[in-house]
């Protein structure tokens, strides 16, 4: 058999490999190919996933490190997971500087992609949709890095997750920039993380559009040093569909930016519009928790140069307890940021130090209010503080976030 021969029929079968390209074609028996594909792979391969449909029937993982997982194109390539049996999530990532690019997941039975405890994950045009519009019973998280270090996530689409579109938590290190967020319970949420760079998103349609907490009982606490900048947040109007009993179920509808716990946040240069019931919240951890190392109350949140319009004119009253109290401090006259005020005992009789207050620089036009917890625990005295001077200031802009990306592997 001559040479051009031998050529020809390895394009006849579904899968070959040339110089660490393993070349995979939908088809006959993909599930099985493709995960071979992925336990074979070595550092510095690619795996090639050609355009077409890939019907898959349980989850897929990869445990390899410097690994490059590459589409067609976010619609060309799609891994459809419609008919999954097994496996909590589509695809899991365990292993080191790996790239995803260029595919779509959609319909997972658990989470769409998830990763777990990785040093690099580079996510670059990489779609993630449960098909059916927002319900309970899709998965809870699109994009999914947890525990890991140097998260870059860019041009992404995440719809129809039944907690976050794209989460990090208990991460560091990490940048969420130029992706589209829609029809899910939380847009973006970046929990429990250190150092974090959110920016040029839109993120419109969810329930609440970019969530920051900071919760009890977790490995990694105080969340810290997290910017939020040059993002569209409008119309995050979906009634929240999380299930019962997530955190997120919490969030009312109609929420644009939501902090929770957490310190040294800096929000600026958004824009943020048509929030049903409120474009901006500020608040503490509200339930109860048996974690002594765990601070509840969020400090030194910087929030300057936002543009801000049409906050609260529809919130989520006869269904959630913090759009109830907004309602029932501020009337029709809802404001664009909202502060609960609550602080610590000590602070309340002592004073917050300045450091750790809210602070506002400029943001044209934007109403805010807050409650003086003093004045709130006296009767016949009215507790609401609008007086948006009181808490105007400059302070100094936290560093940006820098991540080595290997960009030959982005090509």
């Amino acid at each position: 058999m001559n040479k051009a021969c031998i050529f020809c029929c390895c394009l006849l079968l579904n899968n070959f490999v040339i110089a660490g390209i393993h070349y995979i074609d939908p088809g006959e028996n993909i599930q099985e190919r493709l995960q071979e594909a992925m336990i074979l792979s070595k550092s510095g391969d690619t795996i090639q996933l050609n355009e077409g449909l890939y019907e898959l029937t349980d989850g897929l993982s990869l445990a390899q490190s410097g690994v490059s997982i590459k589409g067609a194109g976010i619609d060309k390539t799609i891994l459809d997971f419609t008919h999954q049996l097994s496996g909590a999530q589509g695809l899991l990532v365990t292993s080191d500087a790996v790239v995803l690019k260029d595919f779509s997941v959609i319909n997972a039975k658990g989470d769409a992609i998830k990763i777990i405890g990785v040093d690099g994950i580079f996510i670059v045009n990489v779609k993630v949709e449960w098909t059916n519009g927002p319900a309970t019973e899709n998965g809870a998280y699109g994009l999914y890095p947890v525990q890991s270090k140097n998260v870059y996530i860019d041009g992404c689409i995440a719809i129809g997750a039944s907690d976050a579109g794209i989460y990090v938590g208990q991460s560091e290190n990490i940048i969420v920039k130029n992706n589209i967020a829609e029809y899910n319970v939380a847009g973006i949420e970046i929990e429990n993380s250190y150092y974090a760079d959110v920016h040029e998103n839109s993120v419109s349609k969810n329930t609440g559009g970019i969530l920051i907490f900071d919760l009890p009982d977790l490995p990694q606490q105080d969340g810290h040093h997290i910017r939020i900048f040059d993002n569209q947040i409008s119309n995050n109007n979906t009634d929240n569909f999380a299930p019962l009993g997530n955190i997120v179920a919490s969030v009312p509808r109609g929420t644009g930016i939501l902090v929770m716990a957490g310190s040294d946040i800096e929000i600026f240069d958004n824009s943020i519009h048509k929030n049903d019931t409120i474009n901006l919240a500020i608040v503490s951890y509200f339930q109860e928790t048996d974690d002594e190392n765990y601070h509840p109350h969020p400090r030194s949140i910087y929030i300057h140069d936002n543009k801000f319009s049409v906050s609260g004119s529809n919130p989520d009253s006869e269904r959630n307890e913090l759009a109830r109290i907004l309602e029932s401090f501020s009337g029709d006259d809802m404001p664009d940021i909202f502060w609960d005020g609550v602080v610590p005992l000590s602070q309340i009789i002592f004073g917050q130090p300045e450091e750790e207050k809210v602070a506002l620089g400029e943001n044209p036009g934007a109403l805010f209010m807050t409650i003086d917890p003093l004045k709130y625990l006296l009767p016949f005295i009215d507790p609401l503080n609008s007086n948006y001077d009181d808490f105007m200031t400059h302070r100094s802009s936290l560093r940006k976030i820098v991540i080595d990306i290997p960009f030959e592997r982005l090509d």
